[in-house]
């Protein structure tokens, strides 16, 4: 312990100095280098991050491409369904108006021999003519009506058959499409 003694106090206290100093130096160029490390980092996670919102982002346009091309096609096989069913439609009503026409001359006929009736009559006793005109005149009233209803019928059956056969044309249009994707 005598050598202890030889060196003096000061330089003690500069050798503690030192020490201490030289710690400091160790903590700051570790708090230092992890900094470096924890800016290297945030640099590396804000790439990380702007790659990952590009690569979003080119997901979504994709996505949203995708999704206005289907809608585009569905539409289009719509418009197109629904294109047949008009000509459809039309054509039924053509069919309906030259029915309704040969209608209008069967019920001319009608009439017109509702008139021979009443006139090839006139020797029939008055009775029996009442009673013949009566059921011309009723059988013939009821075949107007039963032509005219039937013909009624006829259209509005025809219209929702086609309107039935274009709805399920497109639904069949659209599943097909569907199961041909997931397969």
């Amino acid at each position: 312990m005598t050598w202890l003694r030889v060196v003096p106090a000061w330089c003690w206290w500069l050798a503690a100095l030192a020490v201490v100093a030289g710690g400091q130096e160790i903590r700051v160029g570790a708090g230092k280098t992890d900094a470096a490390t924890a800016r290297s980092e945030a640099a590396t996670a804000r790439n990380d991050l702007a790659d990952y919102r590009l690569e979003v982002s080119e997901r979504d346009r994709r996505a949203a491409a995708q999704a206005r091309t289907e809608e585009q096609r569905r539409q289009a096989l719509a418009d197109e369904e629904g294109e047949s069913a008009r000509k459809k439609l039309e054509l039924a009503q053509g069919r309906a108006a030259a029915a309704e026409s040969a209608a209008g001359g069967l019920r001319g006929e009608i009439a017109r021999l509702r008139a021979g009736r009443a006139s090839t009559c006139d020797t029939i006793t008055a009775q029996q003519r009442q009673a013949g005109a009566s059921a011309v005149v009723v059988l013939g009233g009821l075949f107007e009506e039963s032509d005219r209803m039937a013909g009624d019928l006829a259209e509005a059956l025809e219209r929702s058959r086609i309107a039935g056969l274009a709805c399920e044309s497109i639904y069949n249009g659209l599943s097909a499409k569907r199961r041909d994707r997931s397969e």
